[in-house]
C-alpha cells in the first residue's frame, strides 16, 4: 500500500452493521509512501496512527469512487 499526504483511506467495516469509515492521510511516517500513517478520521475528528490492513483502500484527490 502507498499514499500520500491528502489522500484518503476508506476502511471497510469488518462485521455486519459496522459502517465504513474515511481518513485523511496527514502524515507518511513509512519510506515511499508506505505505512505507518497519520490520519484523521472525517466522521469524528479523531487522529490516529494506523498501519492498514486488506480491509482499507486508498482514494487518491481526484480519483473516481
Amino acid at each position: 500500500m502507498q499514499a500520500n499526504v491528502g489522500d484518503k483511506l476508506l476502511v471497510h467495516g469488518r462485521t455486519v452493521g459496522q459502517h465504513d469509515r474515511t481518513a485523511q492521510v496527514l502524515e507518511v511516517r513509512g519510506e515511499n509512501g508506505a505505512p505507518p500513517y497519520k490520519v484523521k478520521f472525517d466522521d469524528d475528528g479523531h487522529e490516529a496512527l494506523m498501519s492498514p490492513g486488506p480491509d482499507t483502500v486508498v482514494r487518491h484527490p481526484g480519483q473516481q469512487r
